[in-house]
């Protein structure tokens, strides 16, 4: 397993989390460097979300800490780390009710980015629209559209934060194959540009189309990690999803 070190752009080291009785992360070593795509799988109540609500700040740990570009910022909230480059598209997208595409996207821009002058934010929102193919719909309210177009107007609100790490929490949940496939490719795209990319998902083979490592969790701990095709083929992976059968991507 890739220990945690100081070279890392984001280092989660010994991060435990319970609710009550339930020990849902337990003591959690995880890192990234930087221009990084990883996946996380795992079979449901694996703590994947939950380490993710950590990492975004979200929810805050019980113990162990959080690095980011070399910062502790293990008692930042979620708006302090946004500031910082950490975005986040959850799984059920929330677009604000009665604002238009464009109007979400904008409060990213200037909300969870930053950005003050109105020239910039809207120079952010329109390069951010095209780079997920929404520029047709800027205008249309956001409740209007449908699941796709949701979701990627859900990855362009992150997007107009500048993130230098993006957490994708279930991206691809819902839709069918060819959606998926258009989704992949935008996230590929981003992925090249160089944007760290840390995702959940459930469709292994639509994740490894972007990953190039894979972590496996089950119980609140990391049980493999490495290479896509070996990490789905550990014992301990299949015993986690299935008991015995093996796992395919």
């Amino acid at each position: 397993m890739t220990e945690p070190d100081g070279t890392a752009l984001l280092a989660a080291v010994g991060v435990r989390k319970r609710f009550g009785a339930l020990v849902v992360l337990d003591g959690v070593d995880f890192s990234v460097g930087a221009g990084e795509a990883v996946g996380i799988v795992g079979p449901n109540g694996a703590g994947k979300t939950t380490l993710l609500s950590v990492i975004a700040g979200s929810q805050r740990s019980d113990a162990g800490s959080i690095r980011f570009a070399g910062v502790d910022v293990t008692s930042a909230g979620a708006a302090a780390r946004c500031r910082q480059g950490i975005a986040r598209a959850h799984q059920v997208p929330k677009p604000f009710g009665g604002m238009t595409v464009f109007e979400n996207v904008l409060v990213g821009a200037s909300a969870g980015g930053g950005v003050r002058r109105r020239r910039d934010a809207y120079v952010r929102v329109a390069s951010v629209l095209d780079v997920c193919e929404l520029t047709p719909l800027a205008n249309r309210p956001a409740e209007s559209l449908g699941l796709l177009h949701r979701k990627r107007l859900e990855l362009a609100r992150a997007l107009a934060t500048e993130p230098k790490l993006l957490l994708l929490d279930e991206i691809g949940a819902g839709l069918t194959d060819e959606e998926a496939a258009e989704l992949v490719a935008t996230i590929r795209e981003l992925a090249q540009r160089g944007i760290t990319i840390v995702w959940i998902e459930h469709i292994v083979h639509v994740l490894v189309q972007v990953v190039e490592r894979l972590v496996a969790m089950d119980a609140g701990r990391v049980i493999a990690e490495g290479d896509p095709d070996a990490v789905m083929k550990d014992a301990a992976v299949i015993d986690a999803y299935l008991g015995s059968a093996e796992v395919t991507a």
